[in-house]
C-alpha cells in the first residue's frame, strides 16, 4: 500500500464556481451523463437524503445529501442545502448550499465549495441528458414552455438551448408576473432567434409546447387534468410535485433513481400511494442512456429526477480540479490541527499493530 497523506483543505467561492462552469454546457452534460452510467452500473453510493425540519419554521428545511462515486472519479462527500422561502420577503435568495468533498483514500475533507451553482448546473445538465436520449425517435423539439421562472429555469434554458438546434418558440408561465416577464426578457437576450411569449394561463402554457419544463416551488400537485397533455409532450418534471397522480398514471414515466424519487410526497410517490404499485415507473435514466428502454409513441413522457448527490460530487470534483489548476482555490493552511504527532515512529508502529499508545 502506498504512502497516504492528508490533502490540503481548500475553499472555493461562488464566483470561482461560476467562472469555472460558465460556457461549458456540452462538457458538463457529458460529465453528468457519465455519472448516471456509473450510478446505473453500481459504482456509486447514494443514501437517502436527510431532511432537517423546524417546528417554528414549518416551510423551511435543510437537506443533507451524502454520496460517494468510484470509477475514475473516486470522491466522497455531502451537499448541505437549505430552503427558507421567507428569505425572499427580506430580499435574499430562498436557497443556499455548500458542498464538502472528502478524499476517498483517507476520508479527510479537502474542499468546501459554494454549492447552489453546482446544484443548478447538475440539475440543468441532468435535464439535458434526459432530452438528449428521450427525444430520439420524436419529431425535432423546436419549442419549449417553462412553467416556473426562477433561477433554475434560467439554467435549464441555457443547457437545453446548448443541445441545439435553436428553439423557434419559447413560452413561460409563473404565478409572479414580474418573474415571468424577467425570464422572458432574459430569454429574448440570450436566444435572439426565438419567439418568446408570456402565458397568463397554466393550461395554455402546457398545451402549447412539445416540451414542457416544470421548475416551480410547488409543495403539492396543481396540474391535475391529463387532457392538457393530449399532444404527448416530453415533460421535464424537475420540481417533482406539480403533477397529480392522474397525470402521472396517464404518462410514460422515467426517473433517475426509483427508490429515491418514490418518497417525500413527490408526484410519483403520490401515484404509488394511490395505486399500491410501482409499475407505472417504466425506466430509469441510465436504462434510457444505455438503450435498454425506449418510450413508446402515443403517450406523454415525464422525466422526474429526484436529484442525486453523486451528480453534485462529480460536478464539484470537476470544479475543484480546474480551480486548483487555475489558482481559484484558496488553501486554508493548518486546517487540521496537530497532525504531525501521528508521524512519530512509535505511533506508526502502534497503528500497524492495531494498538494505541
Amino acid at each position: 500500500m502506498g504512502t497516504q497523506s492528508i490533502p490540503p483543505f481548500t475553499v472555493i467561492s461562488g464566483a470561482t464556481v461560476h467562472d469555472v462552469l460558465a460556457g461549458r454546457q456540452q462538457e458538463l452534460t457529458d460529465l453528468v451523463e457519465q455519472a448516471y452510467l456509473l450510478h446505473g452500473s453500481g459504482e456509486t453510493t447514494n443514501p437517502p437524503s436527510y431532511f432537517l425540519r423546524f417546528p417554528d419554521k414549518p416551510s423551511s428545511r435543510i437537506i443533507a445529501l451524502p454520496a460517494a462515486v468510484r470509477g475514475d472519479v473516486r470522491v466522497d462527500g455531502i451537499k448541505w442545502v437549505s430552503s427558507y422561502p421567507e428569505n425572499i420577503e427580506h430580499g435574499i435568495p430562498r436557497a443556499s448550499a455548500v458542498l464538502l468533498l472528502n478524499d476517498a483514500a483517507t476520508g479527510y475533507p479537502y474542499a468546501c465549495l459554494e454549492g447552489s451553482i453546482i446544484s443548478a448546473v447538475r440539475t440543468a445538465a441532468s435535464a439535458a441528458v434526459a432530452v438528449r436520449h428521450l427525444a430520439r425517435g420524436r419529431a425535432p423539439l423546436t419549442n419549449v414552455g417553462f412553467f416556473g421562472a426562477g433561477l433554475i429555469a434560467r439554467y435549464l434554458h441555457e443547457y437545453l438551448a446548448a443541445l441545439g438546434p435553436a428553439f423557434d418558440r419559447i413560452g413561460v408561465h409563473d404565478l409572479s408576473e414580474d418573474y415571468a416577464r424577467g425570464f422572458a426578457d432574459h430569454v429574448e437576450q440570450t436566444s435572439p432567434g426565438s419567439s418568446v411569449r408570456v402565458h397568463g394561463s397554466a393550461r395554455d402554457l402546457v398545451s402549447s409546447y412539445d416540451m414542457v419544463v416544470f421548475a416551480t416551488t410547488a409543495a403539492s400537485p396543481h396540474v391535475t387534468d391529463p387532457s392538457w397533455f393530449s399532444h404527448n409532450p416530453l415533460v421535464l418534471h424537475v420540481s417533482l410535485r406539480d403533477l397529480s397522480p392522474e397525470v402521472v398514471l396517464a404518462s410514460t414515466n422515467v426517473v433517475d433513481d426509483v427508490e429515491h424519487v418514490l418518497k417525500a410526497d413527490t408526484s410519483v410517490h403520490l401515484a404509488e400511494q394511490r395505486t399500491g404499485r410501482r409499475d407505472f415507473v417504466h425506466a430509469t435514466l441510465p436504462e434510457v442512456i444505455s438503450g435498454r428502454f425506449r418510450p413508446e409513441p402515443g403517450r406523454p413522457v415525464v422525466f422526474s429526477p429526484f436529484g442525486l448527490g453523486v451528480l453534485d460530487l462529480v460536478v464539484g470534483d470537476y470544479v475543484h480540479r480546474r480551480a486548483a489548476e487555475d489558482g481559484g482555490a484558496t488553501t486554508v493552511e493548518d486546517f487540521f490541527y496537530d497532525t504531525d504527532r501521528h508521524r512519530r515512529p512509535d505511533r506508526v508502529r502502534a497503528a500497524r499493530n492495531g494498538g494505541a499508545l
